[in-house]
């Protein structure tokens, strides 16, 4: 319960939803510039593209909330 609870604390949220932007961003543009650049929408890979940005989502909140645990 205290890993929950520690998750939904705004810093930890404004600090992830940051690193998502920035990191969800550069990574898709690496994996699917081509198809981004030509405005190819219809051929970006959905899954891809919702991975990119979950993943860097959920290791910058459990690394943040980590921290925040070992220092109380």
């Amino acid at each position: 319960m205290n890993f929950i609870q520690t998750d939904l604390q705004k810093d930890i949220l404004r600090t992830a939803i940051k690193v998502v932007l920035i990191v969800g961003t550069i990574l898709n543009l690496i994996n699917q510039g081509p198809t981004i650049a030509a405005g190819e929408w219809e051929n970006i890979n959905g899954i891809k593209l919702l991975m990119t940005y979950s993943v860097p989502y959920m290791v910058s909140t459990y690394s943040a909330v980590m921290a925040r645990m070992k220092s109380n």
